[in-house]
Formats: structure tokens, sequence, C-alpha cells
């Protein structure tokens, strides 16, 4: 469901908007399709896309968040955007967001930024996506300084990208709830960002082993900013990624509610530690997910 149609549920939900999930009476029915973040399967996506997408669709996936874009080829997967669009839509599925690959961006020049983040848009706009995502800060940048050079660059990007129509959004690891200087990475985001320009995809794996703040208290920094949720669950030894329902986090506790928070499109994610194949630990969360958690979104 896009913002604007849960939108129109708002008014009934108004009253209920600052208190956390957990408090909330469960809704009757869910609200949000289940997507997925393709990196997740990304060695089946190599092999066969196509064959793929089917399998997925008929384990209750019906939107995606792309990875691996070629900005030089400007193709998904292989496939240039419309091809890759109708493929989709042909299977009743849509892509709702993308990672791209934009860390190298931080050392770039204006002018090779802009021209990088031009190829973004124009692959994102032709395959309908509403959304682009930067994934990841690097190492080098995990500091006052690099959150400092990090946000100017990120609003530079973003107020490209929302002149162009298109939303922005960067996503969190644990390292962005470090304290730099006193200050949590995050909070460098959240408050030097433009919240018209930048939003969040909220990482509730990486949030929860952290372990610097609840989800509620995230979106109290910034209730309304979070249009995108990663959901994935973390092993019980490990900490590794793991299958939904196989590890520590309880989704059914820790959900902030979805509509304080913005909450547009979530994408369960596992990026490793299959238990089996990518394609096997995807379908066991899928399954989790409808029999657990799909009554809360």
């Amino acid at each position: 469901m896009h913002r604007r149609d849960f939108l129109k549920q708002s008014a009934a939900v108004a009253a209920l908007a600052s208190l956390p999930l957990a408090c909330s009476p469960i809704p009757p029915a869910s609200r949000f399709a289940m997507g997925l973040q393709l990196y997740t399967v990304r060695d089946a996506m190599e092999k066969d896309p196509v064959g793929t997408l089917k399998a997925l669709k008929e384990m209750g996936y019906l939107h995606f968040e792309s990875y691996g874009y070629d900005a030089d080829t400007k193709t998904y997967y292989g496939y240039e955007p419309e091809a890759f669009k109708t493929i989709l839509s042909d299977l009743g599925l849509r892509t709702t967001s993308g990672h791209y690959g934009m860390a190298t961006l931080l050392e770039a020049n204006q002018k090779d930024q802009a021209a990088y983040i031009e190829s973004c848009i124009e692959g994102a706009t032709r395959l309908g996506d509403p959304y682009i995502v930067f994934p990841k800060l690097p190492e080098a940048y995990h500091s006052v300084e690099g959150y400092a050079h990090l946000v100017k660059r990120l609003n530079q990007m973003g107020k490209q990208i929302t002149d162009a129509g298109l939303g922005f959004a960067y996503h969190n690891f644990g390292f962005d709830f470090d304290a730099y200087d006193g200050r949590t990475g995050i909070d460098w985001v959240i408050e030097e960002t433009n919240p018209e320009w930048v939003k969040l995809e909220v990482d509730f794996y990486w949030l929860m082993r952290a372990g610097v703040m609840t989800a509620d208290e995230l979106v109290e920094k910034a209730p309304g900013r979070m249009p995108l949720w990663h959901i994935k669950d973390m092993h019980k030894v490990s900490k590794d990624y793991t299958e939904l329902g196989n590890g520590s986090i309880d989704y059914t506790k820790i959900l902030p509610d979805p509509i304080r928070s913005g909450l547009e499109w979530f994408y369960i994610e596992q990026g490793g530690n299959f238990a089996e194949t990518s394609m096997k630990s995807v379908e066991v969360s899928a399954n989790f997910f409808k029999a657990n958690l799909k009554t809360y979104l």
C-alpha cells in the first residue's frame, strides 16, 4: 500500500499515533504488502531472474527493493528498466525502492556526483521506483568529520532526487548508533539533513544489535520520516543474520507504530548465513511472517 492510500486511513488511527505498536489494537487485516530486498537472493537473481521472481511470487512476496543497478549500462539484472518492469508487471509484481552504489560518491567531485545521481534517477523513473536508497556509509567515514561530510552530500543528493519527483532514504547500519564525540551517527543524519530531501530506511536488525535505543525511541527522533523498513532476524548465538522466527528479535514487541513512523514499504531481508539456500530462507521467513506478523502490518 502506498502512502497516499494509507493516509486515507490515518484519521481512524490518529488517536493511536503516539502509542507503540505493542500497545495498540491489532488491525483486522494487513495494510502493507510483503516485500523482499532482492540482495537476499542475489545468487538466484543472477542465475535466473524470471524464475526467481515467479518463485518469490508463489511465496507471497508482492514487491521488491532492487539491488545491483548498473549505472553504466542503466540495467537491472541485465535488463533495460522497461523490460524488467514488464517482467515484474506480468507477474503482478513491482519494485518500490532500490539500493544504489553511492559510497564512492563521497569522494567524487560535484559534477561526477550529479551525473551518477542523474543516472540513478533515470533508472528508477523508468523502472517505476518511488525511492532511491543510500545503502551504507564506508568505514573511512565513521567519525565526526566523516558524518559531517556525509550529511552535506546526502542533502545534495536528496535535493537532486526530490526535485526529480522521487524519494531518497539513508539505510542505517549498527555503526550509525555509535557515538562520535557524544553524538550518534543517526542523530547526525536526522538533525543535519533536510527532512524533505532525506528520509530513513530503518533496518531493525542493526538497530537491535546496536542496543542503543528502541524502535519507538528512534521514531520519536523523526516521526513520519521513516517510509522504508528492513525486517530481518538475529541468530541467538552468533548474532549473524538468520531466518525470521529462528532468531532473538521478537517483532511482535519491538515494531513501532507504522503510521507514526511514516511507513510506506517494508522488506524482509537476510544478507547471508542461510540455513540451506537463499531461496529456502526467504520461504521460511515468508511463512513465518504470514503466520505471526502479518496482522501487525
